[in-house]
């Protein structure tokens, strides 16, 4: 998976698309360089950035990925990245769980800040977390907190703690318990 963090599409338009998934509909942004944004239900990952369009050949990939990784299938995405606007110590923590906490593991919020370098506090990492624009695929949902799940801003409203505790689940990195089977 590559990732930049300068847009490769100043004037150019966000493809948009969606995914029934077990804890709700996802929509995907794809810009002409990458997956740029991931939301819940329909409402636009970009809205209000740049015009969208209906291109299903530029958001299949995404798409497919993610459908593949709701059913248990797929552990590792392999998208392009567009992390537009994003730079400096954001872009670094933001690519952290990328490279350093693959599927099925989990770190802390502290963790990441010291594997960071970048001198962000834990608290800030957890405010970088929260901002992240591509949720599950930068898989923000494995940086907990030194004493529970923390906090997650994906997720119908509402809803986001429980769309982290399925995601985790399904990991493998909770364990079903009685009243919280495992997602498949």
């Amino acid at each position: 998976m590559t990732s930049s963090g300068a847009t490769g599409n100043p004037n150019g338009d966000f493809a948009l698309d969606g995914v029934d998934t077990p804890v709700g509909r996802v929509t995907v942004a794809v810009s002409s360089t990458g997956l740029c944004g991931v939301g819940w239900g329909d409402r636009a990952p970009v809205s209000g950035r740049l015009p969208t369009v209906v291109d299903h050949r530029r958001t299949a990939p995404a798409v497919a990925q993610l459908d593949a990784y709701f059913r248990g299938e797929l552990r590792q995405f392999d998208l392009p990245l567009d992390l537009g606007g994003v730079t400096g110590s954001t872009l670094i923590v933001l690519q952290m769980p990328l490279d350093t906490v693959p599927y099925g593991s989990s770190v802390t919020y502290g963790e990441l800040a010291h594997r960071s370098n970048t001198g962000v506090p834990a608290r800030g990492i957890g405010s970088i977390m929260g901002a992240n624009p591509i949720p599950i695929v930068v898989p923000c949902h494995r940086v907990l907190a030194q004493n529970g799940l923390g906090g997650y801003s994906g997720g119908h409203p509402g809803e986001g703690l429980r769309t982290k505790r399925w995601l985790l689940t399904l990991e493998g990195v909770l364990q079903p318990t009685l009243d919280w089977p495992r997602p498949l």
